[in-house]
């Protein structure tokens, strides 16, 4: 899985909206190192996709708009880079395949589903408490999934 920049930047940016008190774009760049028009941009598409919040003023800055214990890391991956995965722009449930290639539908769902099991049950307050699921854990803790390949 490629994970691009833009959803990096932005899951780390939806992490430091965990505290109840908004934060300035520039505070999170400046935090999180992030390039401070990159993410004015990152911000807006997570506050279209119903993510942060955001409110002008000497108070104002960006919150999030659901608790994070709410928001998964699914979610902020959809709302910037779409489906968890596709087979060439299509969902993989759409693609078919004929002869030897036949069975790659299945792989691809199969693909999918396994995304969704890491991503769709971790949410930002376990990334941000640093508790992350048993399910997850188990799958750090084999020192086969560390090297690469």
């Amino acid at each position: 899985m490629h994970i691009p920049a833009k959803v990096d930047y932005g899951i780390r940016a939806a992490l430091c909206l965990i505290a109840d008190a908004p934060k300035t774009a520039d505070a999170i760049a400046v935090e999180q190192d992030i390039p401070r028009r990159f993410l004015g941009s990152i911000l807006g598409d997570l506050r279209r996709g119903g993510i942060v919040a955001s409110r002008r003023g000497n108070d104002g800055g960006y919150r999030l708009a659901r608790p994070p214990d709410t928001i998964s890391l699914a979610d902020v991956i959809r709302v910037l880079d779409g489906p968890l995965a596709e087979v060439r722009g299509l969902r993989p449930e759409s693609a078919h395949y004929d002869g030897p290639a036949r069975q790659l539908q299945q792989v691809w769902v199969a693909v999918r589903a396994n995304l969704r099991q890491v991503l769709e049950v971790i949410s930002l307050a376990d990334v941000g408490a640093g508790e992350l699921p048993q399910s997850v854990l188990a799958l750090t803790a084999d020192p086969d999934s560390w090297q690469s390949r």
